[in-house]
């Protein structure tokens, strides 16, 4: 039994999944895996379902059509909180662009004071590998529009690498956590640090896949433009009140 949780999205991930579930077992430290997988009709969850047998650390939960990234990542997080081990939550994709070898540095980011470690491609320089210039652009300076609306000091604020600890879900209503797309990832940040949380940002380099298709729109990076206005203006009328610590650890 572990104390860190890895939760997967997936949605025909067949290139991906058995070689990534495989790589997070490989590592020296031990973490479980939840893979969430929305109705992929390659497949996916078949061989998730397989490896199950050789792995019992490995957990997968089916839904029904293509739900949204941020509708996934709830669903863990909340699976996860029902599960009083799991000290430590992880957002990793399945397709190699975040390096499972970076797990171990961002829970030990947490496990130092952190209560939420994000592998930020940002925060020195830019390190990403194999995206066009287009794309590189449009992130960096998608970052840097939500600080400037934000007013919130994250150099990768849409990053998707990301490591909880659990008081930070247990205190976030996730149930009002309102993006599915893009801008959940901006808006669970933006919550986290209104409620208090010490945010940290670990140096990582994002690898762009090389097998499966990119699940990036035109209308995800819509939702996310106008989402972060949104967001703040939704702050000025909400209370982020927190918790005893002691009531956060009985969650």
């Amino acid at each position: 039994m572990s104390d860190s949780l890895i939760i997967i999205p997936t949605y025909n991930e067949k290139e991906n999944i058995e070689k990534i579930i495989r790589k997070v077992f490989s590592l020296n430290d031990f973490f479980e895996i939840l893979i969430i997988d929305d109705g992929s009709p390659d497949g996916t969850a078949d061989i998730v379902k397989k490896l199950q047998a050789e792995y019992p650390a490995l957990h997968i939960e089916e839904r029904t059509g293509k739900l949204g990234l941020g509708t996934a990542y709830i669903h863990g997080f909340k699976w996860a909180l029902e599960r009083p081990q799991f000290q430590y939550i992880f957002e990793m994709d399945a397709d190699f662009s975040h390096n499972p070898e970076d797990l171990i540095r961002l829970k030990m980011a947490c496990v130092n004071g952190a209560d939420l470690a994000i592998g930020s491609r940002y925060v020195n320089g830019v390190n990403v590998v194999n995206w066009p210039m287009n794309r590189v652009l449009m992130s960096y300076f998608a970052s840097m529009y939500v600080r400037i609306i934000t007013r919130i000091d994250i150099q990768d604020a849409t990053a998707g690498f990301k490591c909880y600890t659990r008081k930070v879900l247990a205190t976030i209503p996730l149930d009002k956590i309102k993006f599915v797309g893009y801008a959940f990832q901006i808006e669970m940040k933006f919550t986290a640090i209104k409620y208090g949380f010490k945010v940290v940002e670990v140096p990582i380099i994002f690898t762009d896949r090389t097998e499966g298709s990119s699940k990036m729109s035109t209308r995800i990076f819509r939702e996310a433009f106008l989402g972060v206005i949104q967001m703040k203006v939704w702050s000025w009328f909400r209370k982020y009140d927190r918790p005893s610590e002691n009531k956060q650890l009985a969650n």
